[in-house]
């Protein structure tokens, strides 16, 4: 067995003392737990962040493999106790707080306690509808937004679009349009999300 502290050496020696003690003290929400969730979630547990709040009231099923962060074996499972399962084998020194829930606006409260939230929906009209609840919390977000088709892996970029929303993504292609929905770019776009992430609680953003 590793220790706590052979564990967080480790990390400390890849990412310096201070960032993680800023990331340790964090807590971080997603919103989401599909191909962009599920990646983010495990990015930011393997960055040592201390706290997540996961959100999501679906199972993992046979077609979510391809993109989205689970094995096989989680097939029929709930994908808060999947991700939790995961989270718990990768950083066994991060908090999890699971809920099996569809979110709306009544119950965004839920990420109350989040320094960052990273919204990973498919729906646009429930992307909508947590990022005018978080806001109105004043909440720092972090949104995906287009990832489909086969573009190249540089047009996903993360820009500033209002004072505490950052947007990851090309910004234009949907899968209704494009035809597909390829996992290495639903990956890069998750990896922006969880940077951008990391970035705001290191103090690197604006």
């Amino acid at each position: 067995m590793v220790s706590e502290e052979e564990y967080f050496q480790a990390l400390s020696g890849r990412i310096g003392e201070e960032n993680l003690r800023k990331l340790k003290a964090s807590t971080i929400g997603v919103a989401g737990l599909g191909g962009l969730g599920s990646n983010i979630a495990l990015l930011l547990a393997r960055s040592g962040v201390g706290r997540l709040v996961i959100v999501d009231c679906d199972t993992v099923e046979l077609s979510n493999i391809h993109r989205q962060n689970y094995a096989l074996e989680y097939v029929g499972m709930k994908k808060t106790d999947a991700m939790a399962d995961q989270i718990k084998e990768i950083n066994p020194w991060c908090k999890v707080e699971a809920h099996n829930v569809r979110i709306t606006k009544d119950n965004a409260s839920i990420f109350s306690d989040c320094d960052v939230v990273c919204e990973a929906f498919d729906d646009a009209e429930q992307k909508v509808m947590l990022i005018e609840a978080l806001s109105a919390m004043g909440k720092r977000i972090v949104s995906g937004n287009g990832m489909a088709g086969n573009g190249p892996a540089n047009e996903i970029v993360t820009k500033k679009v209002g004072n505490d929303i950052y947007l990851c993504g090309d910004g234009r292609s949907d899968v209704r349009s494009e035809g597909s929905l390829m996992p290495s770019r639903v990956a890069v776009c998750a990896a922006h999300q969880a940077n951008a992430a990391i970035r705001i609680i290191l103090g690197l953003e604006p």
